[in-house]
C-alpha cells in the first residue's frame, strides 16, 4: 500500500475509485458473459441478470480478499 498521512484528508480516494472500479468491472463482466448466454440460448434477459448478481458477489469477495483481511 501507499504511504498515508493521516493529516491528508484526499490520501484514501484511490483506494475508494479502486473498491468501486473493481465491483462495476465484476458486475459488467458476468453481465455481458450473461448477456451472451441470453443471446445464444434465445432466453430474454435470464442470464444477464444472474450475471450481473454473481459478477457483484465475485466483485465483493475480491475487494474482501484485497482490503478486507487483517494482517496477521
Amino acid at each position: 500500500m501507499t504511504d498515508r498521512r493521516p493529516d491528508d484528508a484526499w490520501s484514501g480516494l484511490g483506494t475508494g475509485w479502486a473498491i468501486v472500479s473493481t465491483l462495476i468491472a465484476g458486475m459488467l463482466t458476468l453481465g455481458l458473459v450473461g448477456w451472451l448466454i441470453d443471446v445464444l440460448v434465445g432466453t430474454s434477459h435470464v442470464f444477464l441478470g444472474m450475471g450481473i448478481v454473481l459478477g457483484g458477489a465475485g466483485g465483493v469477495y475480491a475487494v474482501y480478499l484485497r482490503y478486507g483481511k487483517e494482517d496477521r
